[in-house]
């Protein structure tokens, strides 16, 4: 007959290896769970998180994120029809887009048609070329995703996600998008006056004074869109004249969202992003990029506006000695401009600029407030035109009284020498 310490140890041993048991299954578990989600993870993000180095020269974006992982990256990429980038495209990115408000998606045979087998390449981008294409809605640019571009397929992921929610008269609007045999493209509406950069620098052409305050009016509101209108704000991270379109009736467009962050996104780990002369220098030294980072990128932009020299050409030093010196901006003013131009409007746009390159952020001005401020201007050149041309109308008008009067003068001699 078994007796109670018996029964007691009985109990206790059953209690004990159950406990084992049921501890070993909720450590498997857990440890099933955490090498599943991380596969799962590695499968969805890898491309995301460890892009390759990118340095593709003056006009290109720059990535600095590079980790240990890195060459592992650059060994898959290497490896196109091993590539987990291409794998998680083929497979899901049909369903990730069928959602985009207004974004079409394009066979491979389409684009190939519209475009005449890519004949005529408009331009040549980080991303890959640019394309003139012929659609039945009438004439678009198409950026193909190089095979051996360093611009990551997240950029093509980020830039169709985001411009399938973003519209505005001030951004590029894309049209449509491509992920067909292995390519992927871009389909966006045609700009036929090309970057801003290119217009800047290019010695043949001559950006007037007036176009170029409106240029800046212009992004000013796009980017006001972004950080104020966006829901939630978006911050572009990439803002230099190269991604600043101009289409027939040179109005001005951001393009590029490649590297654009929604504004609640931690960033702590995202790298240092962007293009050599535009980048924060707050951004550089925290790693942090905020609404305030696009603010300094955009006082570049305007002093590239009115100097038409290019940050890789020492903009920032002479933007700096200018500062010192009695006749301030007036001294890097662009030549073109020179004698073509009221200086107050300048010396007034300069200001604004200066104080978007504040080295605390704290002190830069929002977007809306440097939106408002060439606003006014836009507005003070407006009544300036205007006053102008009401002072010729009269001025006109004087002389044709005074022609009128000198002929009437005329007879009344005539008729008195008769006499």
């Amino acid at each position: 007959m078994v007796n109670e310490s018996d029964l007691v140890i009985i109990g206790v041993s059953a209690g004990l290896a159950l406990g084992i048991l049921i501890a070993s299954l909720v450590f498997f578990g857990i440890r099933w769970y955490k090498n599943h989600a991380h596969l799962r993870q590695c499968a969805n993000e890898r491309s995301l998180t460890t892009l390759p180095i990118r340095i593709n020269g003056l006009e290109t974006s720059t990535d600095f994120s590079a980790s240990l992982t890195n060459s592992i990256t650059i060994q898959q990429l290497e490896q196109p029809h091993k590539s987990s980038h291409f794998f998680w495209w083929n497979h899901h990115s049909k369903d990730r887009f069928m959602s985009a408000p207004g974004i079409l998606r394009y066979s491979y045979k389409d684009i190939q048609k519209a475009t005449q087998n890519f004949t005529t390449v408009l331009g040549q981008g980080s991303f890959g070329p640019v394309y003139k294409a012929v659609m039945p809605g009438g004439v678009v640019a198409v950026k193909v995703l190089a095979s051996n571009s360093k611009q990551g397929e997240k950029e093509f992921q980020t830039e169709v996600s985001l411009l399938g929610r973003l519209h505005h008269r001030n951004l590029v609007n894309l049209l449509g998008y491509c992920v067909d045999k292995g390519q992927r493209m871009l389909i966006y509406e045609f700009m036929s006056n090309g970057s801003l950069s290119n217009l800047l620098y290019n010695e043949e052409l001559v950006l007037g004074w007036e176009e170029r305050l409106q240029i800046a009016l212009d992004i000013s509101h796009g980017v006001e869109y972004l950080h104020e209108g966006a829901v939630p704000p978006v911050i572009h991270r990439d803002l230099k004249s190269a991604n600043i379109l101009l289409d027939q009736s040179m109005r001005a467009k951001v393009a590029d969202f490649g590297l654009s962050k929604e504004e609640a996104y931690d960033g702590r780990n995202s790298g240092l992003k962007g293009t050599y002369g535009y980048i924060d220098p707050v951004y550089v030294t925290t790693n942090q990029f905020t609404m305030k980072s696009d603010i300094y990128s955009f006082g570049i932009i305007i002093f590239e506006l009115i100097t038409a020299i290019h940050p890789h050409q020492n903009l920032m030093e002479y933007i700096n000695l200018a500062a010192m010196s009695r006749d301030g901006v007036d001294e890097i003013l662009d030549e073109k401009l020179t004698g073509k131009c009221y200086i107050e409007e300048v010396r007034e746009l300069a200001a604004v600029a200066h104080k978007c390159l504040q080295k605390s952020q704290r002190k830069r001005p929002s977007i809306g407030e440097v939106s408002l401020a060439i606003s006014k201007i836009k507005q003070r050149q407006l009544v300036r035109e205007d006053t102008i041309s009401f002072a010729s109308r009269d001025f006109s008008g004087d002389v044709s009284r005074i022609k009128d009067q000198h002929v009437e003068l005329s007879k009344m001699i005539s008729i008195k020498e008769s006499n």
